[in-house]
This record gives C-alpha cells, structure tokens and sequence, in this order.
C-alpha cells in the first residue's frame, strides 16, 4: 500500500455550486454546467482555456473595484494562507481569491494587500 499523498487538481470550483439547482451557469465559479460536469475528463489543454475564460472575466470585474491593490503584498498573503494557483493566475484570480479569504475573516483585510478596510470587504464581495 502506497503512502502517496496525492494533491487534488487544481479546480475552479468556488465552493458555492448552483448547478446542482438547475442553473446553466455556476453563480460560484461561473462555470457552464456541462464544464462542472466534464471538468476531470477535461485535457490539460481545455482545462487550460476555462481558466482563461474565468480568469478574463475576473480581471474585468475585480480589478477596477480594487484599484489600490498591492499585488505584489497579495501574491504573499495568499501564499501565506496557502491558496494554489495557476502560476498563469491573472491579477484578477489574486484578487479574489484575497477578497474570499477576507470575506470570511474581515479582520485580514488591511494584511490582504486589497487596500481596502474591513468595513469595505462586505459590500465589495456583494457587488462582486
């Protein structure tokens, strides 16, 4: 018997999976039904192009809410709460994965690098 400790892929899933109820779209990770459904029969590179759908669709909403955003001091938070990411992660995919982090202990939100106080988390991740 191995020991093997196998890390799961990698996936976009947010947590928050609404297609379970019927929706064409994931109001988590915004991915169609049939990608949730097909995501681990998926090859590297199709898994590859959701990323960069998602991803695009990320920088699009979440950079211009957080215009003073240290990515820099951002890549180091959610590598100190030990968040993987693509090392292709585009600005927007930090962002939120910082935001998430932040949505659940508001109280992280100025060592975030987000530029925002706690009291700006609840309302950003709404609008968002």
């Amino acid at each position: 018997m191995s020991n093997d400790r196998r890390i799961p892929s990698l996936t976009p899933c947010a947590g928050r999976c609404s297609t379970v109820f019927g929706d064409l779209v994931c109001r988590g990770c915004r991915r169609f039904n049939h990608e949730v459904i097909q995501w681990n029969t998926y090859t590297p590179e199709q898994r590859l192009m959701v990323w960069r759908r998602l991803d695009a669709q990320l920088n699009q909403i979440l950079v211009p809410l957080l215009p003073h955003a240290n990515l820099q001091h951002i890549e180091g938070f959610i590598h100190s709460k030990h968040i993987r990411v693509l090392e292709t992660a585009t600005t927007g995919r930090k962002l939120y994965h910082a935001l998430k982090i932040c949505e659940k202990n508001k109280h992280l939100a100025y060592d975030s690098g987000l530029g925002i106080t706690d009291s700006q988390v609840k309302p950003i991740w709404n609008e968002f």
